[in-house]
């Protein structure tokens, strides 16, 4: 007997304790989970109750367990860059372990791609650590590549005031 396919879908709020779920998950991954201060309350009002909402995100629900998710993709949407046209920047990509091998990757991906279509955007842009390289492999596979010429930058949250002469 073959494998359901997987039903990728825009989340809902109804999603808010899986989505968070899959969240402190990448955080413990990616270990950033002592820093994580992302709760149900945050998601709710971020995502779900403000116009236009700070994020979106996408979920593969597992076919044969419906509200059970197996992935998700956060992203927002830079309306303006050089190029005059909107960027869909990926926030987070997580597949749980359950999940994984059974290509919910990259339907996310490929829907995060029609969705930057249907939007006009001139790219789609993310970061992945570098010590990933599952994940790097994985977006070259799509047809990604490491972007040579831009470095990342950051203000950590005590430099940023600092800067904003608060100290």
């Amino acid at each position: 007997m073959s494998e359901s396919p997987i039903r990728i879908r825009r989340a809902v709020k109804e999603d808010i304790p899986a989505l968070l779920e899959l969240m402190q998950r990448l955080a413990e991954f990616e270990h950033y989970d002592a820093d994580f201060a992302v709760n149900a309350e945050t998601l709710l009002a971020q995502g779900f109750k403000r116009e236009p909402p700070d994020f979106y995100a996408l979920v593969g629900e597992d076919p044969d367990a419906p509200g059970v998710l197996l992935g998700m993709l956060v992203y927002y949407i830079i309306p303006f860059t050089f190029r005059a046209r909107p960027t869909l920047f990926i926030k987070e990509l997580y597949v749980a372990e359950s999940g994984r091998g059974r290509g919910i990757g990259e339907a996310i991906m490929r829907a995060a791609a029609r969705e930057a279509v249907a939007l006009d955007c001139a790219s789609i842009k993310w970061q992945v650590a570098e010590w990933n390289t599952h994940a790097r492999t994985f977006y070259e596979r799509l047809g990604a590549s490491a972007d040579h010429v831009w470095v990342d930058y950051a203000l950590s949250e005590m430099a940023l005031r600092k800067l904003a002469g608060d100290f």
